[in-house]
């Protein structure tokens, strides 16, 4: 007999002929389109950019839908009356738009929180401030190896409510989720994992704190029988632990667990009751530095009430990593260089610094998201020989470096250039056969591209382009 999502059924039955407000036009939202189009919900359609800045395919698909639309800098002006309300992650539930029409009774929701709410199977799901797509790709491959169905999406994947449909009982749903997404939730994935939590994204939340409390949303709304994995060398996420309802599983590099996961000194193993089980060398493993070792806890972790350890094993050992995360990209005359664009705050920088033994010459900065720099001063002055630096928060590394430097009566060499093409032309001129030339800008892409994966690309098409 054919299975039939009930939840899923009477989700589109309410929506038929109701007001359906859908803001934002991002990758999340545009599949929307077309599915409550079907569903003959009336859609208007809200973003803050000027009609100007929205291509054509997307405008024409709007008008051949007949959808009405409120664009550009008083788009939410028109937000009234709606019955469900679908909002982009980066469009916070806490704009005074959005919270008087929740007070009046609108639904506001997300797409990732409707799939949540009408899943029909298990929930993997993967939040942190660094490392959480590799996990997630790692838990994703795992799952897909054991021979389950397994459905990525959230951060990664696609958009995954417009198949609900197709996503069957039996099936696990592996999700990234972000801060943003993770705001105003009011359900959690089955299984959570919280790979760290630093400061991060403060040039959109309220403050640190409320950062913290959105990230407990991955696992707050668990019943008895939820799983929790979580980093026990992170003090925030080791406290906010404490919180769970259910069983929560830890993680660590640092410390010697009676329970869990460690990566202890160069084996992973399994700890349980304090009996120590060698699971994998990391000598055997291709993606490097603790960071990653960490993530392949966290990924056994996470799925080992449902696969054999075997799978996961040889799946962790075999895994090549994730594009623009410490990837290798070409040798040059001796020169290994790497892309790690997905490096968007100091800590993940320091991670990626931490991850090579050769000296390095680290080309960093992009646009500031009010972080503190002050952390990656001291790994940056023990490892790195030249440092090449751009954009927006050139001059918080720069004057975080300088007062290492002070205090450590060291200097190392600093260049500073207008634009990743001259970054990449100097980085040729100054680096040794032997070393490593690392793109890691600890900083976010938005002042000179359009995301990481577009300022990853341009480094790798200017890298592979460079001859002898």
């Amino acid at each position: 007999m054919e299975y039939t999502n009930q939840k899923l059924e009477e989700f589109n039955n309410y929506i038929r002929f109701r007001k359906v407000a859908i803001i934002g036009l991002g990758v999340s939202n545009i599949p929307l389109l077309e599915y409550f189009r079907e569903k003959k919900a009336k859609v208007t359609v809200f973003d803050n950019r000027e009609i100007s800045q929205i291509s054509k395919e997307l405008m024409d698909k709007i008008t051949e839908y007949s959808m009405e639309f409120s664009l550009g800098r008083n788009y939410l002006s028109k937000l009234k009356g709606f019955d469900v309300i679908i909002r982009s992650p980066s469009c916070l539930p806490t704009i005074p738009a959005l919270e008087a029409e929740a007070e009046r009774g609108a639904i506001v929701t997300t797409e990732i929180e409707l799939l949540m709410k009408m899943c029909p199977c298990k929930i993997i799901g993967v939040t942190g401030s660094d490392g959480k797509t590799t996990t997630t790709t790692l838990i994703s491959e795992i799952i897909k190896k054991a021979g389950y169905k397994c459905h990525l999406g959230g951060n990664i994947g696609i958009p995954l409510f417009t198949t609900l449909k197709d996503i069957k009982p039996d099936d696990i749903v592996v999700l990234e989720l972000s801060s943003f997404q993770l705001m105003g939730m009011e359900v959690s994935p089955d299984i959570a994992v919280i790979t760290n939590i630093t400061p991060n994204h403060l040039n959109v939340h309220k403050n640190y704190d409320e950062y913290i409390e959105v990230k407990k949303n991955i696992f707050k709304y668990q019943e008895q029988d939820g799983i929790l994995v979580a980093n026990y060398d992170n003090g925030i996420v080791r406290e906010a632990s404490l919180e769970a309802k259910g069983k929560v599983i830890y993680f660590s590099s640092k410390c010697k667990l009676d329970n869990g996961y460690v990566v202890d000194k160069d084996t992973i193993k399994q700890c349980d009751d304090k009996v120590r089980k060698h699971l994998l060398e990391v000598k055997n493993i291709t993606i490097r530095g603790v960071h990653n070792f960490e993530n392949i806890c966290a990924a056994i972790a996470a799925t080992s009430t449902l696969v054999d350890k075997d799978v996961a094993i040889e799946v962790c050992k075999n895994f090549k990593g994730v594009e623009h995360r410490i990837e290798f990209v070409k040798e040059i005359n001796g020169v290994k260089w790497y892309n790690d664009s997905a490096s968007s705050t100091p800590s993940r920088t320091i991670s990626g610094l931490k991850s090579f033994d050769e000296e390095i010459v680290l080309i960093a900065g992009g646009a500031d998201k009010n972080l503190d720099y002050n952390a990656i001063a001291e790994p940056i002055l023990e490892k790195v020989k030249v440092l090449i630096l751009m954009g927006e928060t050139s001059v918080k590394i720069f004057n975080a470096v300088k007062n290492e430097e002070e205090k450590q009566k060291k200097e190392i060499k600093i260049i500073t250039v207008e634009n990743l093409n001259q970054a990449v032309i100097m980085a040729k001129r100054n680096a040794a056969e032997g070393q490593i030339v690392l793109f890691s800008p600890a900083s976010t892409s938005f002042d000179m591209f359009k995301n990481m994966y577009d300022r990853g690309n341009k480094f790798k098409d200017i890298v592979n382009k460079m001859t002898i």
